[in-house]
């Protein structure tokens, strides 16, 4: 199982703050003491920075390691967005309920385009249309099999106006046939295209989408994973530790540290003129870097590096000219 504790890097520029907003939008990012969210202002073609929450969303969760997870959207308060705001006749609003139990894709948005009640209404055709072109992005994005379209999703705020969003953790089922249990919300988000001129004076019209991804949930999660199955998180980034069994071969291992940063392998030394190799190894151990190479005397005069496994612990020794390639298909592969 993949450990804890990394992520991608877009996603972590998500959660510091660090993406950069497309041309001509706002980014909006807030921290609270429990959360991180993220939100995209600005005018848009329809369902383009939507989709870019559900992908930022769907990259956090998986970078995180915290197991299956699916999200679910819909919109808010369906009957009476679709009767009060939209304009659809009770009885069209009603059809559209008769679907507030089903959940799916792309397949269950193009059944309700061939009800013929609700093919005929204009205003429910282009809701229809947002959501099919929604699933089409998010297809993609590769993340179309995470989400679900599922009206029997609300959300508590009243300020949502489109999409809304949900994600929650899966659990696996004891037997193939049971569905996968619901452990929980984690985040969620939609569109709110009349909240930022509320406080305006003149009122002007900031469409908003976003999402707000719950930190200290899925802390307590981590925490208990931790306590349940001894899993360690990962806090470093480095694949590579550079190693020596030996005094005076500094000069050597920067050397040697240097090719695998030309290279763009994340790698780290200990900045000790003389250390010893067993706290070396721990060290690697303890922060869960995959490798370490070694060099020492006869390595050098070989003309090779050994390279460790810190999960086996077995050491292969290796061209030196070949080392970069071996280390790259090996975190490839890992």
């Amino acid at each position: 199982m993949p450990q804890l504790g990394l992520l991608p890097g877009r996603a972590w520029t998500v959660l510091l703050g660090l993406l950069r907003p497309p041309p001509g939008a706002l980014c909006i990012r807030a921290v609270r003491s429990h959360s991180q969210d993220f939100d995209i202002a600005g005018q848009f073609d329809p369902m383009i920075p939507d989709a870019e929450c559900l992908k930022i969303m769907c990259e956090i969760l998986s970078g995180l390691h915290l197991g299956d997870f699916l999200i679910k959207i819909s919109w808010k308060d369906v009957r009476h967005e679709m009767v009060v705001k939209k304009g659809l006749a009770p009885e069209v609003a009603d059809r559209i309920g008769d679907y507030v139990q089903c959940h799916g894709g792309i397949s269950l948005v193009e059944q309700m385009f061939q009800d013929p009640r609700l093919s005929q209404n204009k205003q429910a055709l282009e809701g229809l249309g947002d959501l099919k072109l929604l699933f089409e992005y998010l297809t993609l994005f590769g993340v179309a099999e995470k989400v679900s379209f599922d009206l029997s999703l609300a959300r508590g705020l009243d300020y949502y106006t489109g999409v809304i969003y949900e994600a929650v953790l899966l659990q696996t089922p004891v037997h193939a046939e049971e569905e996968p249990l619901n452990m929980g919300s984690v985040a969620a988000g939609g569109r709110y295209d009349g909240l930022v001129g509320m406080f305006d004076p003149r009122g002007h019209k900031v469409p908003c989408v976003g999402l707000s991804i719950g930190v200290e949930r899925i802390f307590s999660i981590v925490e208990q994973r931790i306590k349940t199955f001894g899993e360690k998180i990962r806090t470093t980034e480095t694949q590579v530790f550079v190693a020596t069994p030996q005094k005076n071969f500094l000069q050597e291992r920067l050397k040697l540290i240097a090719e695998l940063w030309d290279a763009g392998i994340k790698a780290e030394l200990m900045y000790k003129n003389n250390p010893k190799l067993l706290p070396q190894l721990h060290y690697c151990e303890n922060m869960g870097i995959p490798l370490v190479v070694i060099i020492g005397e006869q390595e050098l005069k070989e003309g090779v590096i050994k390279l460790r496994s810190v999960a086996s612990r077995e050491e292969v020794a290796i061209k030196r000219e070949n080392l970069v390639a071996e280390i790259q298909k090996r975190l490839s592969e890992s």
